[in-house]
């Protein structure tokens, strides 16, 4: 095992563990699948060698709950109680079978890189504090992976971030006192799947044998480019890649990165409206010191026992600064979101540059 001051560096995961998280993501969505992760830490490389999955949380038909009741009890599954009790129920049934029983950490699913939410964070904080310190989150985009490409990456939260959830203080002050950014929150570790010597050597059983016996003459061309023993040419012609409408995933970016903006807003409005009455309510402070001042003066001149001056801690009320911990949040999912767009962007911009003379005659001819 490797110490438990040294940090980590990368995090493994085993290629079925992968397959078990996509198909119970899949299975689950458009709700929210979570899940436990068991392995082991070797020399600073978190190796994840099994998963099982959170039991579903059923919602009793005869109780009123809100529209968002369902996902909002999916997403805190890892940290409550009773899926605690089963996590350790779990792995106490793989010590006894002679498998890794370590837990390591928990995975949940997202949809359109929408995962910095404030019960991710919990559920990261329950595990580094609780379960152990060197666990971590992997979130698996179902979205994302529907376009071709697997997206699974492993979080952890930073200690400095650990520091300032643990005191619970994400005021102005504080903020300012411990330098702690939106993009100090999560740190992403580099995440490697692994094949077993067995997985590798029968995926490379798996082309098809060469045929043993003479193939028969092609009756006509149809026969011969769809035959399975037929190589595809090496460019081959996809009229897909010349397609000039945007991608649906990256619109869908598009229009969460603007609902992300416009709450940010919001949180500025609420806390611009924190400032104005703060800052009436000192005014209000001011004057009253100021008029018991004069009054004590007055008392004092005509030898008079003097009022206290600190009573108006007990008279006003200064409003409670709200938190930032929702803008950091907010601000972390902007940066998110706009990562994908400008991973998107790229091959769009490049089909654009290419019809530019078309769509633009007159730039054609300077």
């Amino acid at each position: 095992m490797a110490e438990k001051d040294g940090p980590l560096n990368a995090v493994q995961v085993e290629s079925l563990v992968v397959m078990k998280i996509i198909k119970h993501c899949s299975q689950m969505f458009p709700t929210i699948a979570t899940g436990s992760l068991v392995g082991m830490d070797v020399e600073g490389v978190l190796q994840v060698t099994n998963t099982f999955p959170f039991p579903t949380v059923e919602i009793p038909n005869d109780q009123h709950f809100g529209e968002n009741a369902a996902a909002n009890l999916a997403a805190a599954a890892p940290r409550a109680k009773i899926n605690t009790q089963y996590q350790a129920e779990m792995i106490r049934n793989l010590r006894e079978v002679n498998v890794d029983a370590n837990n390591v950490g928990w995975y949940t699913s997202a949809n359109m890189g929408n995962f910095v939410t404030l019960n991710m964070i919990e559920n990261q904080f329950f595990y580094q504090k609780d379960m152990n310190e060197r666990t971590i989150a992997l979130v698996y985009d179902i979205s994302r992976s529907s376009q071709g490409s697997l997206s699974l990456r492993a979080f952890r939260l930073s200690p400095q971030f650990m520091t300032a959830y643990k005191e619970g203080k994400f005021n102005t002050e504080s903020l300012q006192k411990s330098g702690l950014k939106f993009q100090e929150i999560l740190q992403e570790l580099p995440l490697e799947i692994h094949n077993s010597h067995l997985l590798t050597s029968f995926l490379h059983q798996l082309p098809t044998p060469p045929p043993s016996s003479a193939l028969p003459f092609p009756e006509s061309l149809e026969l011969i480019t769809s035959s399975p023993f037929t190589p595809p040419a090496p460019l081959y012609p996809n009229f897909d890649s010349l397609d000039l409408s945007v991608d649906p995933f990256l619109e869908k970016t598009c229009d969460l990165l603007l609902d992300s903006i416009e709450t940010h807003h919001t949180e500025l409005n609420n806390h611009q409206y924190y400032q104005r009455q703060l800052a009436r309510e000192q005014a209000k402070i001011t004057q009253w010191q100021q008029k018991r001042k004069a009054e004590n003066l007055t008392r004092g001149t005509a030898k008079q026992p003097l009022l206290p001056e600190d009573e108006w801690t007990r008279l006003f009320k200064l409003p409670q600064e709200p938190s930032r911990l929702e803008t950091m949040l907010n601000s972390r999912q902007v940066e998110q979101y706009a990562r994908q767009v400008d991973g998107f962007t790229a091959t769009v911009t490049g089909k654009m540059f290419a019809v530019k003379g078309n769509l633009l005659p007159g730039e054609r001819d300077e």
